[in-house]
């Protein structure tokens, strides 16, 4: 591990899982959680779900929704992806002094929005003003409690499940690089910012999910490697069953930059028998958010431990856990 901080300690990647382990894990030992999940279960009977996330976009405003939006949906998609139903919030920010209180009205407005939307309450909170030029605008930060509802089963994976994604990949990246110095890119990109958590509840309603993850930073190659990792199993993904915006797939070709690393803030990854594969995207397709969603590939007992793409091509090609961010700030 480098000295010093890098960029790429926060892509939610490779250096991100070292960091967190080789200097978190080891530091705190017995009183650090045992996995590194997103997420924890507490309480005796198991049915109090916790997770706490920072937020430090920019642009703070963004095609498609804001730094707000942000702490809400991805908060809530946490919970979610848990199996749990997200019932309340904190809120804590960190504000730079100098700020716009145009803009921070707008910040908040956008977080009252979707709260309502996912159904959560937003019950504490703090803020903290900082010196000009020591907060980049605003920070903030959003701890989520939800009631497990679905549990999930991952032991239970096998050879034969299905993947399923619930909607086009890459969005949320491909938005944020068109706004970024140096990329003067124009096109129709919006992140794809949503809470998911009404829509995955009902994906699972009688429903054989084993597995969900949100594909923020790293994108769903990386939490697919995630899922794969030490695993006696693989996973197959097939490259012309994923859904892509045609600005996506646009920007991907121009830049050369592949839209399954990207990060998306609105999709998310399951896994389900393929028994009930056809029933989960049937329910999927119902919502707005689930429209484009996809069975994506397969759980095979070829390339145990690793994430393999079938391409248009008809060739094989490993997926390897994102290594940095090309992407800084996204979340």
């Amino acid at each position: 591990m480098p000295d010093k901080i890098l960029l790429g300690h926060g892509s939610g990647g490779r250096m991100t899982r070292e960091l967190v382990r080789d200097l978190f894990c080891r530091q705190l030992g017995d009183v650090a959680p045992d996995s590194m999940d997103d997420g924890a279960i507490l309480s005796a009977d198991g049915k109090i779900v916790f997770t706490t996330d920072s937020y430090v976009v920019s642009p703070l405003e963004f095609p498609g929704g804001d730094i707000g939006t942000l702490a809400v949906c991805g908060t809530v998609n946490d919970v979610a992806v848990m199996g749990a139903r997200p019932l309340w919030l904190s809120l804590g920010v960190i504000l730079e002094a100098g700020i716009e209180l145009d803009l921070l009205e707008r910040i908040v407005r956008s977080i009252a929005t979707k709260a309502r939307e996912a159904g959560v309450k937003i019950v504490c909170g703090d803020t903290k003003v900082v010196e000009k030029g020591k907060g980049d605008g605003i920070f903030i930060n959003t701890s989520g409690i939800g009631v497990l509802e679905h549990p999930l089963v991952p032991e239970t994976i096998e050879p034969g499940d299905k993947i399923i994604v619930t909607g086009t990949v890459g969005d949320h990246g491909m938005a944020l690089l068109t706004m970024r110095k140096g990329f003067p890119l124009k096109s129709d990109l919006k992140s794809d910012c949503a809470p998911l958590n009404h829509m995955l509840a009902a994906a699972q309603e009688g429903a054989d999910v084993k597995w969900m993850r949100d594909a923020t930073r790293g994108g769903v190659a990386t939490v697919l490697n995630e899922l794969a990792e030490n695993r006696p199993w693989g996973v197959l993904l097939q490259e012309n069953d994923i859904p892509l915006s045609d600005a996506v797939a646009g920007v991907s070709e121009l830049l050369g930059l592949d839209p399954l690393y990207s990060a998306n803030e609105g999709k998310a990854v399951l896994v389900v028998s393929a028994s009930a594969a056809a029933a989960v995207l049937d329910v999927l397709k119902q919502s707005p958010y689930g429209r484009d969603a996809a069975v994506v590939g397969s759980i095979v007992a070829d390339y145990p431990g690793k994430t393999v793409l079938n391409t248009e091509m008809g060739t094989l090609r490993t997926l390897g856990i994102l290594a940095s961010d090309p992407l800084p700030r996204i979340c």
